[in-house]
């Protein structure tokens, strides 16, 4: 079998963000596009004393899976819960019905209070609440939450919408808190927006960066 020359008058390779090099249709030659598996950053929010972060555009039938990446979020108040939910359209109710689990694994800076356990209190049941995606983040200083959630194929009208969180918080008593959280949100309808909040008191600080997964 004989190899066939590159084309090299045929070459495009002009940078492009979110790009990958690759070979075009014309089987002789290759240029820059987007690859299975590429993450693409959508966008960016910061918070400042914010009571919500909402992310109202950019989530549709684009991409098959959004993940939204949670960095340093520091609550205003001690000992709150962040959490999330979503809505259809163009609603702002944000109370789609949720089935979820979720468990965790504990160390203190004391070096004491191992555990691996699952928590009834943070799941949901056929529920409109807020899905907490960690409970009693600290305000000092020091303290916060950073994590990533997925949310797969939101603009389905077929299936339901199932959604995977692993994060990592400092809580109000100086633990560890390594939390896994997954379920879905019983509707086959297309999901459009997502919230995010702590249980009581404003977001004083951190970052929300949205991609879609090529």
């Amino acid at each position: 079998m004989a190899l066939s020359k590159v084309d090299f008058n045929n070459i495009n390779v002009t940078p492009a963000a979110s790009k990958a090099l690759k070979w075009n249709a014309s089987a002789n030659g290759f240029e820059t596009g987007d690859l299975g598996g590429n993450m693409v950053l959508l966008s960016t929010t910061t918070a400042s004393s914010s009571a919500t972060i909402d992310i109202t555009s950019g989530i549709d039938s684009t991409y098959k899976e959004y993940q939204f990446h949670f960095t340093s979020i520091h609550p205003a108040t001690d000992n709150a819960a962040f959490s999330f939910q979503a809505d259809t359209g163009t609603n702002t109710s944000y109370n789609q019905t949720i089935t979820s689990t979720f468990f965790r694994a504990v160390h203190s800076e004391a070096d004491d209070t191992p555990n691996l356990d699952y928590v009834t209190g943070n799941d949901l049941a056929q529920s409109t609440s807020f899905q907490m995606l960690a409970n009693g983040t600290g305000n000092d200083n020091d303290q916060c939450i950073s994590g990533i959630l997925h949310l797969f194929d939101p603009s389905s009208t077929t299936f339901v919408k199932h959604f995977i969180c692993t994060a990592n918080e400092l809580i109000a008593s100086d633990q560890s808190y390594n939390l896994f959280c997954a379920g879905y949100f019983n509707t086959t309808t297309a999901l459009t927006r997502v919230r995010f909040k702590f249980s009581s008191g404003n977001i004083d600080a951190g970052t929300i960066k949205m991609y879609g997964i090529l």
